[in-house]
């Protein structure tokens, strides 16, 4: 064998050792990916009529990028939410409308891009839409950024109202003209939820529930989400007109950080 040929066998050796120990390490992590407790569920196995824009799945948020974590377009909770939510959903079919949810559980490591990109000051462009009015250097301190979120407990999420039949909202096309998310409705970005004032995770001050500025239609659909849903155990974020949170919570003091997939609940519970 000549020296040349030896050379070349000893580095297809040690490419092949370098592809098993890369083969390894990707089906360990893979079989050591973090799950959800078994009270964890779809929210579709429980109410598959509840409308679902998972919003963080698509660049169509205020970062202007996929979020970590979010790997399949769907919602999970806890059970006891996701039942409360079908018991809402049934009140609100009787008069006509869906519930929608742009977002349910949010895994730490979503929580942790946010931080990561509210830390970059010099990314700003969604700001036209989510933030105009905002200087993204007080992302932390105004309380539209933290470094962890009630979401990753699995029992909050963010939601709105859809009046049937829901018509389909057109896909985000990204790099198209941004309008501010508090625009008249007819202007901002389209989606089939009645008028609730803002678009959704509009970072501004007319997102507040109860702001006295949002009156007439606008007010009266905040308030029938808010009050169907209070009605069955769940608390609104004054200052975010979308974000409830099912009492008592399951985990009241757990951050979870299992990705959003089917792959991440038990078996019985997908």
């Amino acid at each position: 064998m000549t020296r040349l040929s030896t050379a070349v066998r000893g580095l297809m050796t040690t490419l092949a050792a370098l592809l098993a120990v890369t083969s390894v390490s990707a089906t360990a992590r893979a079989e050591t990916a973090p799950k959800a407790p078994a009270d964890f569920v779809a929210l579709r196995s429980v109410d598959p009529t509840i409308l679902q824009e998972i919003r963080y799945f698509t660049p169509h948020n205020f970062v202007g990028a996929h979020i970590d974590g979010y790997r399949q377009p769907m919602c999970i909770l806890t059970r006891p939410a996701a039942e409360a939510l079908h018991r809402a959903q049934r009140t609100l079919l009787r008069q006509g409308y869906s519930l929608k949810v742009y977002d349910c559980y949010r895994p730490q490591r979503a929580v942790d891009h946010f931080v990561r990109w509210a830390e970059d000051l010099d990314d700003e462009s969604m700001k036209a839409e989510f933030y105009p009015q905002v200087d993204k250097s007080r992302l932390f301190e105004d309380g539209y950024i933290a470094e962890k979120s009630g979401h990753s407990r699995g029992s909050t999420a963010d939601l709105t109202i859809v009046r049937l039949p829901a018509r389909p909202t057109r896909p985000y096309r990204p790099g198209e003209p941004l309008v501010p998310c508090y625009a008249p409705r007819d202007e901002r970005f389209p989606d089939n939820s009645v008028d609730m004032g803002t678009g959704f995770d509009c970072f501004d001050t007319l997102a507040h529930t109860l702001d006295p500025r949002v009156q007439g239609e606008q007010r009266a659909h905040r308030l029938l989400l808010k009050s169907t849903l209070e009605d069955l155990g769940f608390v609104n974020l004054a200052e975010e007109w979308w974000h409830y949170t099912y009492k008592p919570e399951p985990y009241p003091d757990t951050y979870f950080d299992f990705p959003v997939s089917r792959k991440s609940l038990a078996p019985a519970r997908r």
